[in-house]
């Protein structure tokens, strides 16, 4: 099955196999005077950026350097950057990746560490804005020093809904690597295999290549009495049987820059009538919602074209749309049957990167299937990141 997957195209081939990858200068001056634009309108003059655990992209989009245990750092328009990292012995790999910044242990404390350094810039109160995920003693502790703080996240999260060339191309290397980890799922899809085997499996397709593990969610069901209409976060012990109907969504990235596939199986028998309606309708509205999407579109005709899932008599428990690419981002979308909240209005833009998926289900949510994956929005309408093929698959 890994061999109907295409290969990657030769430059991103060897993108993917540098041992520390790098965007261009161009790419990174280009993201520090998009910030740069941002201080200036929010009458700010220094922005501390952070992340923790593994969350708050701006660290690594601003730096190269992906978060580990903590990051936080400083930029001053005309001045290097400071950053700090947790742990001691991150510090040194950290100097490396994020090569243009002034990179060090930040000692028992790492917000005093950025604190220092802003008075040492003679940051002003009240002009100093910070991105990314900021706790309440952290927080106390910035406005002590120096004022109000300006929450630029918004305005970034906004920015990071449209990518440049450049981190399409890596997210294509992350969405290849999602699709080598369904294409494994699917071969070693058969009765007797457990989900954590089948988990073990879905690893081991991309990290032997680079990539890094994101989610692999996977949902195991006899289709005769179903009871579990989406992927599950945590896997059962239950091994799976012939007549089983399962459904995955598996996100894998090449440094940090994730793709995100959702697909369905029966194992042993072809679906159901139940299944295979279910399926026709999620197919429908994938084509019914990519047919609409384009840079201008709004949210609403999104999910009009989803009626086409309660015309076949059912409804969706996951999200229908989301942003994606630097986060879970806007617009997220439901359906009629299930809203998600209120409807955003802001049109969509070429460059924006979402997940289409209707995984759609039954109205007593026993039975479901997935379809969908990570696209992004074009002059011409949607553009596919993925190289899985298309379809309900009977397997084993």
């Amino acid at each position: 099955m890994t061999s109907m997957i295409p290969p990657l195209p030769d430059a991103l081939q060897r993108l993917s196999e540098t041992e520390y990858p790098q965007f261009s200068d161009a790419e990174m001056q280009r993201r520090r005077r998009v910030v740069t634009d941002m201080l200036a309108q929010a009458g700010c003059d220094h922005l501390l950026f952070c992340g923790a655990n593994r969350f708050g992209t701006v660290v690594q989009w601003l730096t190269q350097w992906p978060v580990t245990a903590e990051a936080v750092g400083v930029m001053t328009p005309g001045e290097r950057d400071a950053m700090f990292v947790q742990y001691v012995n991150h510090a040194e790999l950290a100097g490396i990746i994020a090569h243009e910044a002034e990179v060090a242990w930040g000692g028992p404390s790492s917000i005093q560490s950025a604190i220092d350094v802003l008075k040492k810039r003679k940051a002003q109160r009240d002009r100093v804005a910070f991105i990314g995920p900021l706790n309440l003693r952290q927080h106390e502790a910035l406005t002590q020093a120096l004022g109000r703080l300006h929450d630029l996240t918004p305005a970034y999260t906004r920015e990071r809904q449209v990518k440049s060339a450049e981190e399409l191309d890596w997210f294509r290397i992350g969405a290849y690597f999602a699709d080598l980890g369904m294409a494994a799922l699917r071969d070693n899809l058969r009765p007797g295999i457990s989900e954590l085997e089948l988990g073990a499996c879905i690893e081991q397709a991309y990290v032997v290549r680079g990539g890094g593990h994101a989610i692999h969610y996977v949902g195991v069901t006899a289709m005769d009495q179903p009871h579990v209409p989406v992927p599950r976060q945590f896997p059962a012990r239950r091994r799976v049987q012939v007549g089983d109907a399962v459904s995955a969504e598996i996100s894998a990235s090449f440094w940090e820059h994730t793709g995100q596939m959702l697909r369905s199986f029966t194992v042993g028998k072809p679906p159901t009538t139940l299944y295979r309606d279910l399926h026709q309708a999620a197919d429908a509205a994938f084509d019914a919602i990519c047919k609409v999407l384009r840079p201008g579109a709004v949210p609403a005709e999104v999910i009009e074209a989803s009626s086409v899932i309660e015309a076949a008599g059912f409804t969706i428990i996951d999200d229908l749309l989301h942003g994606y690419g630097a986060g879970y981002l806007q617009p997220i979308l439901g359906t009629k049957s299930r809203p998600a909240g209120p409807v955003p209005t802001e049109p969509f833009r070429a460059g924006q990167t979402i997940v289409v998926q209707p995984n759609v289900i039954t109205r007593d949510r026993k039975a479901g299937v997935q379809m969908g994956e990570f696209m992004v929005i074009t002059p011409e309408g949607v553009e596919r990141l993925h190289r899985y093929p298309r379809g309900y698959e009977t397997v084993g």
